[in-house]
């Protein structure tokens, strides 16, 4: 099917990622710091490269620097991390990275996540840079990830690309305010939708979002979420 290039200094994620992409018949190799990656680089062709941000040598956004200025930029870079910052994730969908998983990365956002890149993948051609979207996570860029320190983006659309988040302009969010402002409306109804669905049921919640659950009360206190709205709605 595709040949994809996993990079992570953690052997736990390498070896489960290199195992489900195998069952979905893909070849993978493995690399698991910047140096085995540059090698791997250069001495094959990918059609995906799913890229760890925090690595022991060189970080994963300074390495797709790298093969951006170098024009090696080719392919899909999907970029994963459990502890990156906003600016961090900004900074790599400018530079050109397609998408960002955070960490742990489910199944089902790996795969959509695999699926989408390949999708936009065009062989022999760069993969264009996202500096002048509009938005922070630019054309065909994710959303940005959870675990920043505030107002940070619903892990939930983090397999989501910006083309399929287009319409939330039409279905009442202001998007003529201040970025932060908008993220924070837009998490705030995107929490409340699962609360009332789930009949205020935190642990489905957590299920259907992919949020641990105490990161999950961290958030909807940070926005102001009522808890008990959704078991009145329901």
């Amino acid at each position: 099917m595709a040949n994809i290039l996993v990079v992570d200094d953690e052997l736990g994620i390498r070896d489960l990622l290199s195992e489900i992409l195998n069952d979905e018949g893909h070849s993978v190799d493995l690399a698991e710091n910047a140096t085995q990656a540059r090698e791997a680089r250069s001495k094959g062709s990918y059609d995906l490269i799913l890229l760890d941000i925090w690595m022991p040598d060189t970080d994963g956004v300074s390495l797709l620097k790298e093969w951006s200025l170098a024009n090696l930029l080719t392919m899909p870079v999907v970029m994963m991390s459990g502890h990156a910052t906003i600016d961090t994730a900004v900074e790599a969908t400018r530079i050109g990275a397609f998408s960002f998983l955070e960490k742990p990365i489910t199944l089902q956002k790996l795969l959509k996540a695999v699926e989408q890149a390949l999708a936009r993948s065009v062989p022999g051609q760069a993969v264009a840079s996202n500096a002048a979207a509009p938005a922070p996570n630019g054309a065909g860029a994710l959303a940005l990830p959870a675990k920043a320190p505030a107002g940070d983006a619903a892990a939930a659309v983090a397999a989501v690309p910006v083309a399929e988040l287009g319409p939330l302009s039409h279905q009442g969010f202001n998007l003529d305010r201040p970025l932060r402002e908008a993220r924070d409306g837009f998490e705030k109804a995107y929490f409340e939708f699962h609360l009332a669905r789930e009949g205020g049921s935190m642990t489905r919640v957590a299920e259907k979002t992919g949020l641990e659950r105490t990161h999950l009360y961290r958030k909807l206190r940070q926005l102001g979420v009522d808890l008990g709205r959704g078991k009145r709605g329901n």
